[in-house]
């Protein structure tokens, strides 16, 4: 498998009226070592955020290897149904469905026009919408209450993992102990010599709910790396938006195969 095809599939992972209310989080919160996997669980499940809609300007930097580059995106959401990105100018253009993954950039004059399939085959796990709604909104990528999960000693996070790790990769749960956000998820290949690492740095409270203001994706394939850095401003909740997409005529379809 080549990276690049890794490398473009992450990229799409990465790119008002309402109420809005704002403010960076700290946790000064020690470990309590009472405290049972499953009420960690739980309380962890009671901070799932609740809206209909979001928007957000994102910065989204870059890196692969020696290469970077950046820019600030636009962001909508209707929840549980359409993921929708746009580059400045319109230049470039993501949108995200229950089925269907599309993607536009007016550059090099060309398009994607596919489904999850491929990422499945690359994370070796099942990806769909809803695991990449997960990762954008600081939630688990998979439903922690469908496995059991048990306590790994750590000073500064509540770490679970499943009490049998799966065969073909392993599952780590990095937790906040102030208010139980992720502070990471990670899945490792170690057969294939893959690693797909999601730090949530900082939280804000937006209409007294708490959404990460910085994620950091890294992705680890034997001895390349991609790192993808997501700063969140101007978060507004349950506003009305639109989702434009329309590929123009002429683009050259992306082959990923």
């Amino acid at each position: 498998m080549r990276l690049y095809k890794l490398s473009v599939l992450l990229l799409v992972l990465s790119l008002s009226v309402g109420c809005r209310s704002t403010k960076t989080l700290t946790s000064g919160a020690e470990i309590d070592k009472s405290m049972t996997a499953k009420q960690i669980i739980r309380e962890n499940s009671k901070q799932d955020v609740r809206f209909k809609t979001l928007q957000a300007k994102v910065r989204v930097d870059y890196t692969e290897g020696n290469s970077s580059n950046g820019a600030t995106v636009n962001l909508r959401i209707e929840k549980d149904k359409v993921i929708w990105m746009s580059a400045p100018l319109g230049l470039a253009r993501l949108m995200i469905t229950q089925d269907s993954v599309r993607f536009y950039e007016k550059l090099n004059n060309q398009y994607f026009d596919g489904d999850f399939s491929l990422l499945t085959k690359i994370l070796g796990t099942d990806i769909n919408f809803e695991k990449i709604q997960n990762i954008l909104l600081a939630e688990p990528i998979f439903n922690l209450k469908d496995d059991t999960y048990v306590m790994v000693p750590n000073e500064e996070s509540y770490v679970l993992q499943p009490k049998d790790q799966r065969a073909l990769f392993e599952l780590f749960f990095l937790i906040n102990p102030g208010f139980f956000k992720l502070d990471s998820q990670q899945l490792f290949q170690p057969s294939e010599k893959r690693m797909l690492q999601i730090d949530y740095k900082k939280y804000q409270e937006v209409s007294k709910q708490i959404f990460p203001e910085n994620i950091r994706i890294i992705a680890l394939e034997k001895n390349n790396e991609i790192i993808i850095d997501l700063d969140f401003k101007a978060i507004t909740l349950n506003g009305e938006v639109r989702f434009p997409f329309s590929i123009p005529s002429g683009y050259k379809e992306i082959e990923l195969e």
